[in-house]
């Protein structure tokens, strides 16, 4: 698997400092568990953050700072998730919220012939399962924040370039594009987004709310 598309160092900066919302963590994860160089990248980052709190200045704890600690733990409720079992065809971070491969994973039609399944996650930003069939394009639309796409499988084409197995696109506020699946395979995308998309015809303005896009 060659990987044309990577995650920008700013991205993985925010990822190894924790800085990035469980939506985009998911993205992030996923992608470097398939990606070499955006692995050994952040790895690098992780290796500048330890020596910087090394060298940074100690801070006394205060008395009870570990009960304050374990009592909002106590109050923060737990996101429930699939469990997964045996062996599957996605990769550890993803498998862990899909709960196995992508058998098990529950689609919803939003027409055309396009599915999606919205994953559990925590505020500031949602993330999805595309399932895009192979010919199929995405209504043309454009981006009120972040959106980062990942491709698990096959490949889809847009005005920027041609992006498949394991490639990331990340799309801001400046991009205006109508993803088309290839044909073939069925392109199946892991996507992140902090704000609604903008889309530029009036029926899937309309179906918006209805689908949370």
């Amino acid at each position: 698997m060659t990987i044309k598309h990577h995650l920008t160092d700013a991205l993985l900066m925010a990822y190894s400092a924790g800085q990035l919302p469980e939506a985009f963590n998911l993205v992030v994860a996923t992608h470097l568990s398939m990606c070499d160089e955006c692995r050994a990248n952040a790895e690098s980052f992780d290796m500048i953050g330890g020596a910087m709190i090394d060298g940074g200045h100690v801070v006394a704890m205060a008395e009870d700072g570990l009960q304050q600690t374990m009592a909002r733990l106590d109050r923060t409720p737990p996101t429930q998730r699939p469990v997964a079992r045996g062996r599957s065809d996605v990769v550890a971070p993803l498998r862990d919220y899909i709960g196995g491969d992508l058998a098990a994973v529950k689609w919803h039609s939003i027409g055309m012939g396009v599915r999606q399944s919205i994953l559990p996650a925590g505020k500031g930003a949602t993330v999805r399962l595309l399932h895009i069939p192979a010919g199929q394009a995405v209504p043309d639309h454009g981006h009120r924040g972040l959106e980062l796409t990942l491709v698990l499988q096959g490949a889809f084409r847009d005005a920027t370039d041609r992006f498949a197995k394991g490639d990331v696109e990340v799309a801001t506020q400046d991009l205006n594009h109508t993803p088309i699946a290839e044909a073939g395979m069925d392109c199946i995308c892991l996507a992140a987004t902090d704000a609604p998309l903008r889309f530029n015809s009036l029926l899937p303005r309309m179906l918006q709310p209805l689908f949370r896009i």
